[in-house]
């Protein structure tokens, strides 16, 4: 399996296609909820992510098929006083696990991290989603550390209408 990490291009219909596929692939499943992707997201999405100056959309290709994505967003730390990367969505088919296109992937995040000068990377993973979290934690990712020792931290939301 020859896997190519690539920007995301909304400019081309197997990227966009492929992209929603792998999200919705992965909303279905528990971990992401178990309902698929709404029409309207499926619609809005792909203009939303080209209209984003702080969006960074990478796809993973096999065979000219869009198999894994990683979604992030620039951030700013304020006590680094410099950018920071959020991963808000990794996902891989599931047919396409287990062969190191979601370290790939990451790898690619991080790369790109410095690019960008971020200080960090950061990310929010399910308590339950245990393969993701020991992929994360192989590859160095912990409890936010504001001082010298990790801190276990909580990721949470306000629905808004």
């Amino acid at each position: 399996m020859a896997i190519q990490v690539v920007d995301a291009n909304f400019d081309d219909p197997n990227h966009v296609d492929g992209l929603i596929a792998v999200l919705d692939a992965y909303a279905r499943e528990p971990q992401g909820g178990g309902q698929p992707l709404s029409e309207a997201t499926v619609e809005r999405l792909p203009g939303a992510l080209r209209d984003r100056s702080d969006a960074v959309a990478l796809v993973a290709i096999d065979d000219g098929r869009v198999v894994g994505v990683a979604m992030c967003f620039e951030g700013f730390s304020t006590f680094a006083a410099r950018p920071l990367l959020n991963l808000h969505d990794l996902a891989v088919l599931p047919s396409h696990r287990g062969y190191g296109i979601g370290r790939q992937l990451l790898a690619a995040v991080e790369e790109r991290a410095h690019k960008l000068d971020c200080c960090k990377v950061t990310l929010e993973v399910l308590e339950t989603n245990h393969g993701a979290r020991r992929l994360y934690a192989r590859l160095g990712f912990g409890d936010y550390s504001p001082g010298s020792e990790a801190t276990p931290t909580f990721f949470l939301q306000k629905k808004l209408s």
